[in-house]
């Protein structure tokens, strides 16, 4: 199978050089995922705001590529101030409660002051999907 590259349309996308995905045979690695809304390039304030539409992103990358949210088996938080994490906590639940993927958390500089986190996942393809 040849590998697919995943686009949000993002400009970040080609002024880097990078995939908002790619998937490789059944694995789909969505890149860290920020909270803008690609349709506008525009991003909330909040940081709980920012992660909804960090997993609005990345659910959309995963429909692309022929997977879903529940497919994720890894995923890497990446928030520039750790204190402000717990308050992501209901909206990760809803998303990833029953999923549980592994999971990790780093407190990092983000490349825009406006970031409050970034999401990346690492996803098989399930038989259903």
């Amino acid at each position: 199978m040849a590998r697919q590259l995943i686009s949000s349309g993002s400009t970040f996308e080609h002024e880097i050089g990078y995939s908002r995905a790619v998937v490789d045979g059944d694995w789909v690695f969505v890149s860290g995922t920020t909270g803008f809304d690609y349709s506008t390039m525009t991003i909330a304030e909040g940081i709980v705001q920012q992660c909804e539409q960090c997993l609005k992103n990345i659910d959309h990358a995963l429909t692309q590529a022929g997977s879903k949210m529940a497919d994720v088996v890894r995923v890497v938080y990446v928030v520039p101030k750790a204190d402000e994490f717990a308050e992501c906590w209901p909206v990760l639940r809803r998303w990833f409660g029953e999923v549980r993927p592994a999971a990790m958390m780093i407190s990092a500089g983000l490349a825009d002051a406006r970031m409050r986190i970034e999401i990346e996942v690492t996803a098989r393809k399930s038989l259903g999907s």
